[in-house]
């Protein structure tokens, strides 16, 4: 299997772009399509081998248009195939699709290591942002501006990582190989290399690329720690000093540090309850502990290799008395442990105090050990000592440089790693304490339902649900009692609609903890529906009445955070009004926190895919509303977006140092005044383009027949069979509603079908309405939100394929239904193209372009093999979930995942 010489374009023209991508990316991506072909014959000898090939001539032929070839031609060539080697063909694509998205990312790597610092430019580096606000606030309020900096990723587990942890693994260890082979020079080394490769390869093609079992959140609990082990831990210390660097320039390592530790991570896994049945408080609190146990393991070792290389005598860099003083206190802690430390380091006091500085952090990962720490903050003070004793001795460089890094990682990082946020639907609290309430009408305030006052009859029992919320709340006391309030003090009610629904929680916890304090908590609305975006302020202004709400104010300094789905709004009125909904909702909530003097943190749950939200997120935080950023952008980053982004550590770097730059700079004069000035000019056109949308969506999910329709022409019900992720697909079991299903599955589907309706239905009928090309072209130039969209929508259609799509369209029997989405899909590519200027989808970015015209063919391949799979189900009526129909079409679903990458 090697790459594609030639793609046919959009219109049928052939497009020969041999010499358009990367040499050296080429190179990859053909030798390792080499190896897995010479594995592919191996394992399966020349029928297998010949299968392969006759697939790929066949649909890139189709792709095209060469010599009157044709999908059918294809189709025919696969529905040929025995059941067995179709399954086999399915995975060699998959595996060829893993393998060129290796050779991606390691190209990723090779340019941006080969840029170095060039990227400068503001809201792309941090320290070319500071200099353009300098520019326009001054230094002074620059600074000010950068110590409040603020980027918190929140990793969440939503399925649609398609990959096992097992090939994922085996992916990692091939990309490990090729970095190794880089290196290398003489021909014995290059042969073992390979044959290693080789070995490897060999590996991710019997590896199954079907999980057997669903998941347990704790397996994803620790599938995330493997992101933080190989790449969090070690990267964001890293990207602080590379600011650090370049503020200080040849002082840097001299002078103590300036860049402030501007990153919190935080975590939805294990801790997400939201019809997740799995998670449980129990559940909870392992997946702390487990967080827990690799921070302090990588404290611990961190500290204990800094302290081994802190060797100065104390003849030339003597002691302070502040560490003098902290040494005695270790030895009355522990003097035997303090004696063993001092054989090895009799006149180095520095190192000895840092090295029981790392006994105290390993006893802290022992809970009740005698030397644990309580908080961060006091390892976070014997740190500091060292570091003011290093510096008053004139060794400035010892207690700059990866000491410092520590004390970032510290600052990062605390006790427990991520702060995990637990969150439940609003309508589980409000029946457990229905039921609270009628079993305690004195405590609850309200007419009992058990009998009448004086009367024996008993009072309604509990249920399991019940008992089960009121222990999560007595489990965050424990988290916080053992790693620190930061641990887990978050607490976010899903589906938000009144204030109401804010104070349940207050009440729930005061409930659930008796006689014992309630824990701190930072109750967070989730305002995910079009209804409840528009009722947001209204609700945000009844919360502020509520004593619960305003203790907690009072406590934090009218810090208050609100979250924002972007999910379940574009699933509910379509992408286009669901992005204006959005807008407008962050404006007016960024305004009424200024009204109330609140310290306003909005929360995005974004998704990776368009149709969730997703598209390069550096570009949608310069486009929100003015004041609604402040220096502080929180988002949830899930699925295959955290591997994709944290997986490699140069990659991971460069979007943590971009990501805080562009959340320095959305709050620059600049860019404010041109999202305000945008906002007015283009108010009109978006009120058109809302409006238009929303009519041509709703004719299209409110048909008679709708939700069934989807089912028949997507894969949406097999993908439930999936063991994707630990969390159900819909929250009911039917699927004649769409409100039952998740938004996540709702993307999938369309994605899987090469249709991609989610990210893209209703804007050509809304460009159309406004049908002024020239202010829409004036819009696109000058107005952050609508460019954003239009790139957005131009990644979207570059992955929708209009002849694939006809075919799964055609599975079900209504062509008044295919025909709104063909004419919509034609309708919406035409005005994209019309506004961008460009010939074709993405042509202004080329580079992107090219990747995604040198795969479509070989999704091509998976996508047919898929509809072999789905009108055979089809036509048994379903059919048994473990037959060799229903295997075929989920090894396709795992392919086309990885082929078009950002799935759901």
């Amino acid at each position: 299997m090697t790459d594609i010489e030639t793609t046919r374009r959009h219109d049928g023209s052939r497009d020969d772009i041999s010499g358009a991508v990367d040499g050296s990316l080429r190179q990859d991506v053909s030798y390792l399509g080499s190896l897995l072909g010479r594995v592919l014959r191996e394992s399966g000898g020349d029928e297998l081998f010949q299968a392969v090939e006759d697939v790929r001539a066949a649909v890139i032929a189709a792709y095209e248009g060469a010599d009157g070839a044709s999908l059918d031609d294809a189709q025919r060539l696969v529905d040929a195939l025995d059941q067995g080697l179709a399954e086999q063909v399915a995975r060699a694509f998959t595996c060829y699709f893993h393998l060129s998205n290796l050779a991606e990312e390691h190209h990723r790597v090779r340019v941006l290591r080969r840029r170095g610092s060039e990227a400068s430019a503001a809201g792309d580096s941090v320290s070319a942002t500071l200099r353009q606000l300098t520019d326009e606030v001054g230094a002074d309020e620059a600074s000010k501006r950068l110590d409040a900096l603020r980027f918190h990723p929140v990793l969440t587990a939503h399925p649609t990582e398609a990959r096992r942890r097992a090939v994922a693994s085996s992916i990692r260890r091939i990309s490990d190989l090729m970095i190794d082979r880089d290196r290398l020079e003489n021909d014995v080394a290059v042969a073992e290399a390979e044959r290693r490769l080789l070995e490897e390869v060999d590996t991710l093609w019997r590896t199954s690329p079907i999980r057997t079992t669903r998941p347990t959140p704790l397996d994803e609990v620790r599938t995330a720690m493997s992101i933080f082990d190989q790449t969090l831990f070690e990267i964001v210390p890293q990207v602080y000093r590379l600011l650090d660097d370049r503020l200080l320039g040849d002082a840097a390592g001299r002078e103590p540090a300036v860049a402030p530790a501007f990153m919190r991570l935080g975590t939805w896994i294990g801790g997400d309850r939201d019809g997740n049945p799995h998670v449980t408080a129990e559940v909870t609190r392992a997946a702390a502990d487990i967080a827990a146990e690799h921070v302090l393991l990588g404290l611990h070792r961190a500290t204990s290799r800094i302290g081994g290389t802190l060797t100065l005598d104390e003849a030339e860099t003597p002691a302070s008395d502040e560490l003098v003083a902290l040494a005695e206190a270790q030895r009355g802690m522990d003097a035997d442990v303090a004696s063993r430390i001092g054989v090895r380091s009799p006149h180095e006091l520095h190192r000895r105090v840092l090295m029981f500085v790392a006994a105290r952090i390993d006893a802290t990962r022992r809970e009740g050990a005698p030397l644990a720490y309580g908080h961060p903050d006091e390892l976070l003070a014997d740190l500091r000592v060292v570091q003011q004793s290093l510096r008053a001795a004139g060794a400035h460089r010892s207690a700059n440089g990866d000491l410092q890094g520590l004390v970032w990682q510290v600052e990062t990082f605390g006790f427990h790693l991520a702060e995990l946020e637990v969150r439940q639907h609003s309508q589980v609290h409000r029946t457990a304490l229905a039921e609270l309430r009628a079993a305690d009408p004195v405590a609850g305030g309200e007419q009992s339902t058990g009998g009448e006052a004086g009367s024996d009859t008993a009072p309604p029992a509990r249920s399991e649900m019940t008992d089960e919320v009121l222990a999560v709340f007595r489990t965050i006391a424990d988290l916080q009692k053992r790693y620190g309030v930061r641990a887990a003090s978050r607490y976010i009610v899903s589906f938000t609609q009144s204030s109401a629904d804010l104070a349940n929680v207050y009440e729930l916890a005061e409930r659930a903890m008796g006689d014992e304090p309630a824990p701190v908590l930072d109750v967070i609305p989730l305002f995910e529906t079009f209804a409840d975006l528009e009722a947001s302020t209204r609700i945000l202004d009844e919360a502020l009445q509520t004593e619960a709400v305003q203790q907690r104010l009072a406590a934090t300094g009218r810090r208050l955070e609100v979250m924002l789905g972007y999910s379940d709004s574009s699933k509910d009125v379509g992408p286009v009004s669901a992005t204006f909904a959005l807008y407008a909702a962050q404006a007016r909530i960024a305004d009424w926190a200024a009204e109330n003097d609140i310290e306003l943190t909005l929360f995005h749950g974004r998704g990776g895919a368009l149709g969730r939200g997703g598209g390069p997120a550096n570009e949608a935080v310069l486009a929100q509303p003015p004041a609604s950023v402040d220096g502080r952008f929180k988002i949830t980053e899930q699925g295959e977006v955290i591997f994709a982004q944290y997986g490699n550590k140069t990659i991971a770097a460069r979007h943590v140092e971009q990501m805080a730059a562009a959340t320095l700079l959305a709050s620059s004069p600049s860019n404010e005044q041109a999202n305000a000035t945008a906002a007015t000019r283009f108010a009109e056109v978006a009120s058109t383009m809302d409006v238009a949308s929303r009519e041509a969506f709703f004719g299209l999910v409110k048909a008679d027949g709708f939700a069934s329709w989807f089912a028949a022409v997507t894969p949406m019900e097999e993908v439930g069979l999936l063991a994707l992720g630990s969390r159900p697909a819909r929250r009911g079991l039917s699927v004649e509603s769409l409100e039952d299903l998740r938004a996540i599955p709702w993307v999938f589907a369309w994605t899987q079908a090469r249709i991609n309706l989610a990210g893209w239905y209703g804007l050509g009928s809304a460009l159309e309405a406004v049908g002024d090309l020239d202010l829409l072209r004036e819009a696109y130039a000058t107005w952050p939100l609508f460019s954003a969209m239009i790139k957005n929508v131009e990644m979207s259609l570059a992955k929708t394929d209009e002849h694939i799509a006809r075919e799964y369209l055609a599975l079900a029997d209504r062509d008044d239904l295919a025909g709104r989405v063909l004419d919509e899909m034609a309708r919406t590519r035409s005005w994209v193209l019309a506004v961008s200027g460009h010939g074709e989808v993405l042509d202004g970015r080329p580079v992107l372009s090219r990747a995604v015209r040198l795969r479509s063919p070989y999704v091509d391949a998976l996508s047919l093999l898929q509809l072999r799979a789905l009108r055979a189900i089809r036509v048994a009526g379903g059919g048994d979930p473990a037959d060799a129909d229903h295997r075929l079409l989920l090894l396709s679903v795992n392919g086309i995942a990885a082929g078009l990458q950002n799935t759901g």
